[in-house]
């Protein structure tokens, strides 16, 4: 049974509200003395805040059955987070939902894409069930892009058939973030067909980048939102052409500054503050909403106006009921902060019962009982090894950007010994492959990227972007291979190797992404890794978040999937050899 159901209020609940609302009966709680925000007017009014039957009774002045006597502190609606993939903390959803509830999160809108593109309908299906009973709701957007492109291996694929059975379903709020971007500006008919499964709900967009005559198209085709703006003048155009600009500042992309003058002088209805992907220290340490909420008004965004981007503004964009507002009737949600300037959190409250105070769960997490089924499948009888027979004295390379999720397409000498391309961890040249995990296929990506500053040793992840297969860097095949396997005989997880010896783990037993670990102790793994991968050399801030999104081919420029580097602006595989040495535009032209 739900602790916290979703279904209207009875008739006769409906008359007690009425008659609390009018003053003629006792509320069943009061937060007196509060200043309750107006967003829609940009003000605090100092006035009681009445709640019977978990909902919004009134505000002025009332009694209640119980009372509190709030001080001053400012009363706003719980926080909405318009765009976040969930897996992407690493830990099951009822630790998740421990660690954002305290933060004022009640409400994520998750395209579950990531455990979709491992497990499919099955994936979305474990999602949904272990949700159930918690404080969090989940706003599950139907997955667009399973797989993600063409161009990869997923361990599912979910077509226009599975994503009509979803809306039938009354599972989904929406289609979620439609990556395959080129698909949609040339009118190619399944990509089409996805998005008209959606006509009337919402229909996230994924388009970096995209400018002009192309971003026209992408618009035209029923897409009103993108939250991969990293300039000002990218997010003024997509702002100008009608779309939802989502402020993304997550563990990895982060550009809440970067978008900050298009924010301050655009429309205060059309913005989002969202997450995306953060990870379980962030999570932890920083937070969540109120975090980036803090940080907005750190920058310069008016308090009231930073608040809408988590509260009314994600309520509106989605269509979600009787939330997102402080106003009469509507759900109970509320998150009690101890001022505008510091966001900081005192207390939350579900349908008008406290589910937090001062950063500590007041509520209890059910029991998961049902376990996902394994999703390691490589098929090493198939697979003769990662060694790359020099093709030429030029490869293309993957170049990480430090905090970005976008990498760079360069061009470096190859260092060949007995006729093979190998590694050169002085020149921070390493290898990196990509195995599929999924189907048994023994289909290995491989290539060479610079940025992670490996002297020694390796790094593998099944969190690899976004068809989750299996993704090492190393310094060595040997130490590669070694990390790979090391990862299968977990079940899925990271780890980061030094010849023979594991230098750090993390177990993710749900689909390769979410550990069974509790939060703290996923943390704790983490910071493992990072320390083991710093003491090779590495010094990006999260080793593993960066090899994770070297997979992801929607992102710009040079990609690497389980079929081999991706130059994502011709949305083509590509060798990793140049053949013409002496010029590297006519090669990448062709």
């Amino acid at each position: 049974m739900e602790v916290y159901p979703k279904e209207h209020l009875a008739s006769e609940k409906v008359g007690r509200l009425l008659a609390v609302a009018r003053g003629e009966e006792k509320a069943d709680l009061v937060l007196k003395n509060a200043r309750v925000t107006d967003l829609a007017g940009g003000r605090l009014w100092e006035a009681d805040l009445a709640i019977a039957e978990g909902r919004i009774a009134g505000i002025g002045r009332y009694s209640g059955y119980r009372e509190e006597d709030l001080r001053g502190a400012v009363v706003c609606p719980a926080f909405i987070d318009g765009h976040v993939h969930v897996e992407s903390s690493m830990v099951s959803l009822p630790d998740y939902a421990r660690a954002v509830v305290p933060r004022g999160t009640l409400g994520v809108v998750t395209d579950l894409h990531e455990i979709a593109n491992v497990l499919g309908m099955e994936g979305i299906r474990y999602m949904l069930e272990v949700s159930r009973g918690l404080p969090l709701e989940l706003h599950v957007m139907a997955p667009s892009c399973v797989p993600a492109t063409p161009m990869e291996t997923s361990g599912a694929v979910l077509g226009v058939e599975e994503l009509e059975k979803l809306r039938q379903e009354g599972s989904v709020i929406g289609l979620g973030e439609v990556m395959n971007y080129p698909g949609v500006v040339a009118g190619e008919p399944e990509v089409l067909d996805k998005i008209r499964t959606y006509r009337g709900l919402p229909v996230d967009g994924h388009a970096p980048g995209l400018s002009g005559e192309e971003l026209n198209a992408y618009v035209a085709a029923g897409i009103l939102s993108d939250h991969e703006c990293v300039t000002a003048d990218e997010a003024e155009e997509k702002l100008a052409r009608g779309m939802y600009v989502y402020v993304r500042e997550g563990s990895t992309a982060r550009n809440l500054e970067a978008l900050l003058p298009t924010v301050l002088s655009g429309s205060p209805d059309r913005f989002l503050l969202v997450s995306d992907d953060v990870n379980p220290e962030d999570l932890s340490t920083r937070g969540h909403l109120d975090f980036l909420v803090r940080r907005a008004v750190e920058l310069g965004i008016e308090p009231l106006r930073a608040l809408r981007m988590v509260t009314v503004n994600p309520a509106r964009r989605f269509g979600l009921p009787d939330t997102g507002e402080l106003v009469p009737g509507y759900r109970a949600d509320l998150v009690v902060l101890e001022d505008l300037k510091g966001m900081r959190v005192l207390q939350v409250y579900r349908a008008g019962e406290k589910v937090a105070q001062e950063g500590e769960n007041l509520w209890v997490a059910p029991r998961v009982v049902r376990q996902a089924p394994a999703s390691v499948h490589i098929a090493w009888d198939r697979i003769p090894g990662i060694a790359l027979r020099a093709e030429g004295r030029k490869v293309r390379v993957i170049g990480v950007v430090p905090d970005q999720i976008v990498t760079e397409s360069l061009v470096e000498d190859a260092r060949v010994v007995e006729g093979w391309a190998v590694q050169d961890p002085a020149r921070d040249l390493l290898k990196i492959c990509v195995f599929e995990r999924h189907r048994g296929t023994g289909n290995v990506g491989i290539g060479f990227v610079k940025g992670f500053g490996l002297r020694e040793g390796a790094m593998a992840s099944t969190v690899a972007h976004d068809s989750h297969n299996l993704v090492v860097v190393g310094a060595s095949d040997e130490e590669m291979l070694f990390a790979a396997r090391v990862v299968e005989r977990m079940g899925g997880g990271q780890v980061v190797v030094r010849g023979h010896d594991i230098l750090a783990e993390l177990p993710l037993q749900v689909a390769g992404l979410m550990s069974t670990l509790p939060l703290e102790k996923v943390r704790e793994g983490v910071k493992r890794l990072k320390e083991a991968a710093r003491g090779l050399g590495c010094d990006l801030n999260d080793p593993m978040m960066a090899l994770a999104f070297m997979a992801l081919p929607v992102i710009p420029s040079l990609k690497i999937t389980d079929r081999g580097l991706f130059d994502v602006g011709s949305f083509r595989h590509v060798p990793v050899f140049l053949s013409d040495p002496g010029s590297r535009a006519d090669d990448l032209a062709r």
